[in-house]
C-alpha cells in the first residue's frame, strides 16, 4: 500500500473536500502536511470538526497559495501532493475576479513551480464539472468542450490547463480529478444543498436563484475515494477523469426531495438577487463516469437519498454554524 509511512500535501485541507481527504490519509497511514490558509484567528478551517486523535496526526501549515516561498517549503520532502487550495465560490468571483484568478491561477503554477522543483512523484489536481459550462451533449466525457461561464471558471480552466502544461512540458506526473457537485457533512452555505436543508430546518421559506438548472451530486465520502484511486493508478498520470454519480435532478425538484426527508412544510421561492447573470447560468450539468469506472474501477456508492439524510443530520446536529438569513456567495 503506497499510503503507510507517505509523506502527502494537500492544499486546501481546511476545505469541505479537503477535510474529509486528509481525515481519509489519515486513517491509511499517512503522514498528512495540511496547508491552510492564513488568519490571524488560528482558524484552521474544517479541520477544527475533525476529531482530535486524527487532527493531532496531521503537521499544519499555514500560509498562502500566493506566496511562492511558503508554497516551496511545504512540498519540501513531500511523495505525493493533492491540490485543492482554491476559491470556489462563483458569486463571490463576480465581485472579486482578480482575487479569484490571483489564487486559483498564480496558487497552482506555485504549487506547480514547487513540485517540479523538488521532484514530487505524483501532482493530483482538482478541477471542477464548472468548466465545462452548460452540457452542449449528455452524459458529458472528459472531452466535452471547455466553456468559461464566470470568472470562477475561467480561472479552473487556466489552472487545469497549467497543470496540464507541466506534465507535457516537463513530464510532472500529474493527474486531474474533476468532481461534479460533491456534497456532505461540514459543507458552507455557499453550496446548494446546505443552502436549502439549513433554510428548511430554521425557517418556513427556501430562498433559491433559478431552479430549473440540473446539477450531479456525488456524497463526499464517494468523491474522496475517487481522489485515492487517482493518485494510487499508475494509468491516471496525464488523464483529466471526471467524478460524478451520471444522474441529474433540477434543483427545484432537490428542494422537494430535501422537504420530504425532512417531513417540514417549506415554501419555495426563486430569489431575484441568487439568480447568476443569464449568459452566466450553467443549466445542465451531467457526468459520464465511464472513464472512472473503466480505469479506476470508481463509482459513487451512496445514493443521493442517503447521502441526503447523513448531511441533514449533520446539519441539524450544527446548525449554529450557519447563518441560514444571510446569502453566502
Amino acid at each position: 500500500m503506497i499510503w503507510r509511512g507517505e509523506t502527502i500535501l494537500v492544499t486546501g485541507a481546511g476545505g469541505f473536500i479537503g477535510s474529509h481527504l486528509v481525515e481519509r490519509l489519515v486513517a491509511l497511514g499517512s503522514h498528512v502536511r495540511a496547508f491552510i490558509r492564513y488568519n490571524s484567528r488560528n482558524d484552521w478551517g474544517l479541520i477544527e470538526d475533525i476529531s482530535p486523535d486524527i487532527r493531532n496526526e496531521m503537521e499544519i501549515v499555514v500560509g498562502d497559495l500566493k506566496d511562492s516561498w511558503v508554497i516551496r517549503n511545504a512540498v519540501e520532502g513531500v511523495g505525493i501532493v493533492f491540490h485543492l487550495g482554491a476559491l470556489i465560490a462563483i458569486p463571490y468571483s463576480y465581485i472579486n475576479p482578480g482575487d479569484v484568478i490571483q489564487t486559483n491561477v498564480i496558487g497552482t503554477l506555485n504549487v506547480l513551480n514547487a513540485c517540479r522543483e523538488s521532484g514530487v512523484e505524483k501532482f493530483i489536481h482538482t478541477s471542477t464539472s464548472e468548466v465545462y459550462g452548460t452540457a452542449r451533449y449528455v452524459p458529458m466525457d472528459e472531452e466535452h468542450p471547455l466553456q468559461a461561464q464566470s470568472p470562477y471558471a475561467a480561472s479552473k480552466i487556466g489552472a487545469d490547463k497549467l497543470a496540464e502544461s507541466f506534465h507535457l512540458s516537463y513530464d510532472l506526473p500529474v493527474a486531474t480529478i474533476r468532481p461534479f457537485n460533491t456534497y456532505g457533512p461540514r459543507q458552507s452555505a455557499r453550496a446548494v444543498i446546505p443552502t436549502i436543508i439549513t433554510q428548511v430546518l430554521t425557517r418556513d421559506k427556501i430562498l433559491l436563484g433559478a431552479l430549473h438548472p440540473i446539477r450531479d451530486f456525488t456524497y463526499v465520502k464517494d468523491t474522496v475515494e475517487g481522489f485515492i484511486k487517482v493518485a494510487e493508478s499508475p494509468e491516471s498520470v496525464g488523464q483529466v477523469i471526471n467524478m460524478g454519480s451520471g444522474k441529474g435532478i433540477s434543483i427545484g425538484d432537490l428542494a422537494q426531495k430535501v422537504i420530504s426527508l425532512t417531513g417540514k412544510n417549506v415554501q419555495i421561492v426563486s430569489d431575484e438577487a441568487r439568480i447568476r447573470p443569464e449568459k452566466s447560468e450553467v443549466n445542465r450539468l451531467l457526468a459520464s463516469n465511464s472513464k472512472a469506472k473503466q480505469l479506476l474501477q470508481w463509482e459513487p456508492k451512496v445514493s443521493l437519498d442517503e447521502g441526503l439524510l447523513s448531511t441533514i443530520d449533520w446539519v441539524s446536529k450544527h446548525i449554529g454554524n450557519y447563518k441560514a438569513d444571510v446569502y453566502n456567495r
